[in-house]
C-alpha cells in the first residue's frame, strides 16, 4: 500500500469516528434542550393551574382531558406524598383530532385547603416532533457533508504535500548508476525531504564510486589474469609444437595446456557474469532474435556435425526486444551450445520461435535435470559432457537482466523456453 493511502486511511478512520462521535453528543444535546424547553413550558403552566385552583375550586374537579391540556382528580394523603414531578412522552387520542397524537405529560400533585389533588398536565408534541425529525435529518446531511468536505481537502492537501516525493520516487525508479547522472533533487521545503535529498545524493556519490572501483577491479582482475593466462597456452602450444618433447612431458603439457583453456574460459564466463550484476550491457538496439539464431546455427554448425548432430528451426512469429546484441548472441549461443553437448549422437536440437517466445530442445541421455539446480554455477550432472558448468547461470543472468522468462521442462526431451515481455 501506498504511503499516500495508507496516510488517507488513517485519516478517513480518526475522522469519522471524531465526527460521529460529534454528530451524536450534538444531536442528543439539541434533544436535551428541546425536552428541557418543554418541561419548562409543563412547569410553568402547573404553577398557573395551582395558582388558579385556589382562587377557583370549580377547576379540581376536571378529570378528563377534553378541550383544556390537564386533568385533576382527588387523591387521599398517602397517595399525594407518594407522587413526585414526573415527565415522559406517550401517545394520547385527541377528540378533536380524532387520531392518537404524540404528547409530554407532567404527572404531580399538589395541596389545596388541606385536601390533595392529582395533576396530570399534556404539552402536544406534533410540532416539537417534526423539529426532531428535521433536526435529526439535518445533522445527517451535515454528517455527510462535513466528511465529504473534509476527505476532499485532506486528500487534496496530502495529494500537494507528497507529489514531490512520489515525482522524486519516480526518478529512482528510472536512475542507472552506470549511465546517468545525479539525480534531481525535490522542489520542497518540507525538511523531511530535504534530508531525503541530500542522503540520496550522498548515497548515489558513494554508490557510483563503489560501483566504478568494482569495475575496474573487474576489469583490471580479468586483464591481470587472462593476459598471463593467454601467455601459458601461448608457451604450452609452442612446447607442444616441438618435436623433442617426449611422451611424457607431451601427455603432461597436454593437460597443462587443457586446464590452461578452461581456466581461461572461466575467467571470460565470470566476468561477464560480473558485467551483467553491474549493469555495464548499455549498447541496446531492436533484436530480432531469428536473425541471432541463424548466426549462431552457421557458427555450430561444423560442432554439431562433428558430434553427428542436426539443428532445425521452426518459425512460427517474431520475437523482437530491444537489448544489447552482443547478450542476444551469448544467450542464444550457451543454449544452442548447450543443447549440442548434451544431446545424443544421431539426434536433432529443435529450435522454435514464437511471438515473444522462443524453446530450445534436445534429446539427452538421462532424464530431467533438477529444476532448483540447473541454473546454479558450476552445477554439473554426474555423467554430464565436458564444461564450465557456467553456460546455464549466464542465460538465467541475461534473462533477468531483460527481465524474460526462462522455464525448463522435460517431456522425453529437455526444452528451455525463454519468453520476452509483451
Amino acid at each position: 500500500m501506498k504511503l499516500f493511502a495508507k496516510t488517507f486511511r488513517y485519516l478517513i478512520v480518526i475522522q469519522l469516528i471524531i465526527v460521529t462521535l460529534w454528530s451524536v453528543a450534538f444531536y442528543y444535546s439539541m434533544m436535551h434542550e428541546i425536552y428541557d424547553s418543554i418541561d419548562d413550558g409543563l412547569d410553568n403552566y402547573k404553577l398557573l393551574i395551582i395558582k388558579k385552583a385556589a382562587s377557583d375550586t370549580s377547576i379540581l374537579y376536571k378529570s378528563q382531558f377534553d378541550e383544556s391540556n390537564y386533568a385533576i382528580r382527588a387523591i387521599p394523603f398517602t397517595q399525594a406524598v407518594s407522587i413526585t414531578d414526573r415527565y415522559r412522552d406517550t401517545l394520547l387520542y385527541m377528540p378533536f383530532e380524532k387520531k392518537l397524537e404524540p404528547v409530554r405529560i407532567l404527572h404531580t400533585a399538589f395541596e389545596n385547603n388541606g385536601k390533595y389533588y392529582e395533576l396530570k398536565i399534556i404539552s402536544s408534541m406534533v410540532e416539537e416532533d417534526d423539529l426532531i425529525k428535521s433536526l435529526f435529518w439535518a445533522v445527517v446531511i451535515l454528517f455527510c457533508v462535513l466528511n465529504i468536505t473534509i476527505l476532499s481537502i485532506n486528500h487534496f492537501v496530502l495529494k500537494r504535500i507528497w507529489k514531490p516525493f512520489y515525482k522524486y520516487l519516480k526518478r529512482l525508479n528510472l536512475f542507472k548508476i552506470e549511465s546517468d547522472p545525479d539525480i534531481l533533487p525535490m522542489k520542497t521545503d518540507v525538511s523531511e525531504f530535504v534530508q531525503l535529498n541530500q542522503s540520496v545524493d550522498m548515497l548515489v556519490k558513494n554508490s557510483r564510486k563503489s560501483y566504478s572501483n568494482l569495475k575496474s577491479f573487474t576489469e583490471n582482475a580479468s586483464h591481470e589474469i587472462q593476459t598471463p593466462l593467454t601467455s601459458i597456452i601461448h608457451h604450452l602450444e609452442l612446447m607442444l609444437a616441438d618435436s623433442k618433447l617426449n611422451k611424457d612431458h607431451a601427455q603432461s603439457a597436454i593437460k597443462a595446456h587443457q586446464s590452461a583453456l578452461r581456466l581461461s574460459k572461466i575467467n571470460k564466463a565470470l566476468l561477464l557474469l560480473t558485467k551483467l550484476d553491474n549493469q555495464q550491457f548499455q549498447n541496446r538496439g531492436i533484436i530480432d532474435f531469428e536473425i541471432i539464431f541463424n548466426n549462431v546455427i552457421d557458427e555450430l554448425s561444423e560442432l554439431a556435425e562433428f558430434q553427428g548432430k542436426t539443428i532445425e528451426m521452426e518459425i512460427s512469429g517474431k520475437f523482437k526486444h530491444t537489448m544489447d546484441h552482443e547478450l542476444a548472441s551469448i544467450l542464444v549461443v550457451n543454449l544452442v551450445k548447450n543443447a549440442i553437448i548434451h544431446s545424443l549422437r544421431g539426434t536433432h536440437i529443435t529450435i522454435r520461435i514464437f511471438d515473444q517466445q522462443f524453446s530450445v530442445e534436445n534429446e539427452g541421455a538421462h532424464g530431467p535435470l533438477p529444476d532448483e539446480q540447473i541454473f546454479t554455477h558450476f552445477f554439473k550432472t554426474e555423467n554430464s559432457a565436458p564444461g564450465l558448468g557456467l553456460g546455464l547461470a549466464i542465460v538465467q543472468s541475461i534473462c533477468r537482466h531483460e527481465q524474460f522468462k526462462i522455464e525448463y521442462s522435460f517431456e522425453g526431451k529437455h526444452k528451455f523456453t525463454v519468453t520476452g515481455t509483451k
